[in-house]
């Protein structure tokens, strides 16, 4: 079926201009639907880059836009699968020591880089010896305390050695954040400035050709890609849009084939996911479990008293948030971490919506709130977010807070939370697989830094939270792992440094031509190589 667009074609736009003077307009136009016994080869696949991203190198700034086009260039040793499995990449296979100790990987053969050298054991060894270390401080604390060294001996056999087990080792290394870095390309550079961040050369089925900035990104088929008969699409073509109406429309008009959540207003999703011809599914951010919470400053009065805490998120209607101001895109969040990790006890005491028991907490407490002003520190002007700002001032009302919302852009706001300059702000992590990859960072007293957002700006220490974060480090997979881990999220929800407020939920939306998209955990930010654009019949 066609879209509306299509029966009634608009007047061309910037984009339609755009993709008329790259000669892609072709392969933008609605395809018939058809079935075929095989998937078809060639075609541009249009995508939006939202924002435009800082570098298109993914190990070096983990950017949602970095990842999801450096993702069709660059590869790491494996992936996972929807059920978070794990699945080879340039890694064919692995094996692991019974004493948890040894992790041996070998490399998949004749694999290329971009530039025709040879992709080696020694530029895994590179990556993860020297690269990460550098480039991401909390990778070089795991790997200072756990890894003894990296053997790159054989030309495609890896084997790590660790100094004591450490059970989230291969989430570690394939989170979809690892891409392997070419060392004939990095080495002896500022990995951070590297000119090869902008056009970076790696192993998939996808090259780097042209970034115009502030227009579009392309990348071509690799045709000496390791995998023979992949990719099936002739390019890929990224485009920047800064405006979100424009952005629907490019959708709605079957300009770009692909909306991600982030693409467009969630008012817009539920009106774009109906359009004739248009697909929309929940798959494909299985390892990408987004978390957003609310973070207390626990170094200041009232917020250093976990019964105020605790009552302040009595006070907020969870499930009027999602299905109101986030327009059903997720669901409450039960705990730490989140529904669908293994790690997640299902039996954890649970904060209904409770305006007397909130009331009730601050009695307990013996705090005046009334007496201080508490400031909500909010990081975007308009839409959903300044919308549940202004709801948390008036939900805690009702308790004697005299709450302050201060909007700011993203900028300030990310500068003043790594301050710790906030009293109440509200945030998001993806947990990516094993909560102690991502969610132990809001956690861990050895965490406490003015560094990013992202780890414990709020200041919250306890030495029993400490030693249990490490014990789930240092334990086998098993059943004592996962007791272990249920002790430390029913600590964390009694102490509730970190309030949990919804878990995520990322539909994607696809004009129905575009198939295989959704094929990991990681989907829309993988390497495209079975993506196809089904054509009409001849």
């Amino acid at each position: 079926m066609s879209s509306p667009a299509h029966r009634h074609p608009p007047r061309p736009g910037p984009l339609r201009l755009a993709l008329k003077r790259l000669g892609l307009l072709a392969s933008a136009a609605v395809f018939a639907a058809s079935v075929h016994a095989a998937p078809q080869d060639g075609g541009v696949l249009n995508l939006i880059a939202q924002p435009e991203p800082p570098l298109l190198m993914h190990g070096v700034v983990t950017h949602v836009s970095t990842q999801y086009v450096s993702g069709k260039i660059l590869q790491g040793l494996l992936t996972f699968d929807t059920d978070l499995k794990p699945k080879p990449v340039l890694a064919r296979s692995w094996t692991v020591s019974p004493d948890g100790l040894t992790y041996t990987f070998e490399l998949q053969p004749d694999v290329q880089w971009h530039d025709g050298k040879p992709f080696t054991a020694s530029d895994v060894k590179f990556s993860f010896g020297t690269f990460y270390p550098e480039v991401d401080k909390r990778i070089a604390s795991v790997f200072e305390e756990y890894l003894d060294n990296i053997d790159a001996s054989q030309p495609h056999q890896v084997v790590f050695h660790l100094k004591k087990p450490f059970a989230p080792f291969l989430s570690l290394l394939g989170s979809g954040l690892r891409p392997i870095a070419p060392e004939h390309l990095y080495a002896g550079t500022d990995f951070r400035s590297n000119p090869y961040n902008l056009k970076p050369v790696g192993t998939g089925p996808f090259k780097f050709e042209e970034w115009k900035r502030g227009a579009y990104i392309k990348l071509v088929k690799n045709p000496n890609y390791w995998k023979k008969g992949l990719p099936h699409l002739d390019a890929i073509v990224f485009h920047v849009i800064p405006d979100g109406s424009s952005r629907a429309a490019a959708f709605e008009r079957n300009d770009v084939q692909v909306l991600r959540s982030g693409d467009a207003d969630y008012s817009d999703l539920k009106r774009l996911g109906a359009l004739p011809g248009v697909e929309s599914s929940d798959k494909g951010w299985e390892l990408y479990s987004g978390l957003a919470y609310l973070q207390f400053n626990t170094r200041k009065p009232p917020l250093n008293n976990p019964k105020v805490r605790q009552a302040i998120l009595y006070a907020l209607n969870r499930p009027f948030i999602v299905d109101n101001i986030f327009f059903g895109a997720g669901k409450v969040s039960p705990g730490a971490f989140a529904s669908s990790s293994p790690y997640h006890d299902p039996q954890l005491p649970q904060y209904g919506y409770d305006l007397a028991k909130a009331k009730a907490l601050i009695a307990e407490s013996g705090v005046d709130v009334g007496a201080v002003r508490i400031r909500l520190l909010n990081g975007e002007k308009g839409g959903a977010w300044e919308r549940l700002a202004e709801y948390t001032r008036q939900a805690l009302q009702p308790l004697g807070f005299k709450v302050q919302v201060v909007t700011s852009d993203a900028a300030t706001w990310f500068q003043r939370v790594s301050d710790w300059d906030f009293d109440l702000t509200y945030n998001f992590i993806f947990q990516i697989g094993d909560p102690y990859l991502v969610n132990a960072y809001l956690y861990r007293t050895d965490y406490i830094l003015k560094t990013s957002p992202f780890a414990n700006v709020g200041g919250y220490s306890n030495p029993d939270v400490d030693n249990l974060w490490s014990k789930v480090a240092d334990t086998p997979e098993g059943a004592e792992r996962t007791r272990v881990y249920s002790e430390l999220e029913h600590k964390l929800n009694d102490d509730l440094p970190v309030a949990p407020i919804f878990e995520m939920r990322y539909p994607t939306l696809f004009h129905s031509q575009v198939k295989n998209l959704l094929q990991t955990a990681t989907s829309l930010n993988e390497d495209y190589e079975s993506v196809y654009l089904d054509a009409p019949a001849p």
